[in-house]
């Protein structure tokens, strides 16, 4: 079967997302379809599943013309999609879970689970997805999470399966095993389109790569010949150095100090449970890890915005655990929060407002009562020069900002001072190549200065190549202490899932 998007464009207000974009796939292949964040990938699946109606162009199956007025019309028509956050209730069994909407029913109509439990084993024993049907969902890992949503799909006879950025939250170990399912789908006739903005996955795993920027069709692309230099050049327009450009570190004396640093939920859960580790002037230090193993909750912690059950934080030397974010960022310690929209800035606000945030009650920029506005202004210029901050009007509102260029405002704002530590958190989730590129180069850039940086990511690429140290967290805990020359991401990847490389070699 082939499925087409013939000229679709879907307009927002003030937006065109999807710009006359045409593309094809059949079933027994893999598609690609690559671009930045905001360049219109999502928003193109979305039509095609029914979740959103295109204002011009045409679906057609194998030639004819169909219609979708909601997902149930394309599950009917053979489409199938895997969304990058799962759709599934925890508190119900994997059975439960994948016939949810088409339940087999018994007498007066109660759940029929022994025929449920018997449509998982068919499905997951037919394409070696390994499932038990009375697994709780809240208990699984996320692979077996994701194994879930597919035989979901696969139930209902999907023909094209849609994956939005299916390795987002997957270990190594898990993304290769998540390949091996890919090419059990396609070997059974099944067509996939995998929507990703990792290059090296997509020239591995599938047959055709289509890219999209600025939500038009920008080229096309054979993973047999094409290399991520020249992908990257067709998303975002120009040329973009892929690998962090570092020279080796020199670290001096301890600037953080973490002690025995133990965060407790209010239902009394430990989610960071007794961590311990420094970070030192002149180098990056990574942590690396599975999203929910206590990294965004670390980072509150140490940025003063969530506090403390027991143990320390120490700036040079001095203890800081009872001090407020104001005071932390007063003492030399600069944040970039993982949420850019929640919680690093005030998106209705302009990006000169936004630029001096953190730095509103200085002299620099407070006469006491007034704000000094002129000097707010010229500083924006001047950091809007400097961070390379794509506007036209620095008084403009931040929203008006792409992703990436929101991102930069925050870096900009917390960099451009004085600083002794930088604490990043996903400092470059869902943003394009070229801004990826120029952060990367800005921490370097401090780090070479003699800032100490903490770069928190689940992004292992992106731990690997820009820490001089790697620390792996899991369940709450420092489990690995690593040094990204000599260690392989696969091993990495281990400890994130909780083995280690010698356990796993010896069985």
């Amino acid at each position: 079967m082939k499925f087409e998007l013939k000229g679709i464009t879907k307009r927002f207000p003030g937006v065109v997302a999807n710009d006359q974009v045409s593309l094809e796939v059949s079933t027994g292949e893999v598609l690609a379809l690559i671009g930045e964040n905001g360049a219109g990938k999502s928003t193109l699946m979305n039509v095609l599943y029914g979740i959103y109606r295109a204002d011009e162009g045409e679906i057609l199956i194998d030639g004819s013309p169909v219609s979708f007025s909601s997902p149930a019309d394309a599950i009917a028509a053979g489409i199938g999609m895997v969304h990058q956050h799962f759709m599934l209730v925890p508190v119900m069994t994997v059975a439960e879970n994948v016939v949810l909407g088409v339940e087999p029913t018994g007498r007066f109509g109660s759940l029929d689970i022994s025929e449920a439990r018997r449509m998982v084993r068919e499905v997951s024993d037919k394409y070696h997805l390994e499932l038990d049907p009375d697994a709780v969902i809240e208990d699984l890992p996320v692979g077996v999470r994701q194994r879930v949503e597919i035989v979901k799909v696969l139930l209902r006879d999907a023909k094209i399966v849609v994956f939005d950025e299916p390795t987002a939250v997957l270990t190594p170990s898990e993304i290769l095993e998540f390949f091996e399912i890919v090419k059990t789908l396609v070997s059974a006739g099944r067509g996939v389109i995998f929507i990703t903005h990792k290059l090296k996955e997509a020239l591995t795993i599938a047959d055709r790569i289509n890219v999209l920027r600025r939500g038009k069709v920008a080229g096309a692309a054979d993973p047999k010949h094409a290399t991520e230099a020249e992908i990257a050049e067709m998303m975002v327009g120009r040329a973009v150095q892929l690998v962090v450009d570092k020279s080796v570190a020199k670290p001096g004396e301890s600037v953080l100090r973490v002690a025995n640093l133990s965060v407790v939920e209010p239902d009394g859960r430990t989610v960071v449970d007794s961590v311990s580790f420094e970070v030192r002037a002149g180098e990056i230090v990574g942590v690396a890890g599975v999203q929910g193993n206590g990294q965004t909750e670390l980072v509150e912690a140490i940025a003063g915005l969530r506090r403390a059950a027991s143990g320390s934080v120490t700036l040079d030397g001095k203890e800081i655990t009872s001090y407020s974010p104001r005071e932390r960022h007063s003492a030399g310690m600069a944040h970039i929060p993982e949420d850019r929209q929640r919680q690093g800035l005030v998106v209705d606000q302009s990006i000169v407002e936004n630029l001096v945030l953190t730095r509103y009650h200085d002299d620099e920029f407070s006469s006491g009562f007034l704000m000094k506005w002129d000097a707010a202004e010229a500083k924006a210029k001047e950091l809007v020069a400097a961070y390379d901050i794509r506007t036209n009007d620095p008084t403009q509102s931040a929203s008006t900002l792409s992703g990436g260029n929101q991102q930069k405002v925050i870096v900009a704002r917390e960099l451009s001072r004085d600083i002794r530590l930088a604490v990043a958190s996903q400092p470059t989730r869902g943003i394009d190549v070229g801004s990826i590129e120029y952060i990367h180069a800005q921490m370097v850039k401090e780090r070479d200065a003699g800032t100490a940086v903490l770069v928190v990511s689940t992004e292992l690429d992106e731990v690997m190549s820009l820490s001089d140290r790697v620390l792996v967290m899991y369940r709450g805990k420092i489990v690995a202490d690593l040094d990204p020359k000599t260690v392989s991401h696969m091993d990495v990847g281990l400890y994130m899932a909780g083995s280690r490389p010698d356990e796993a070699r010896a069985s």
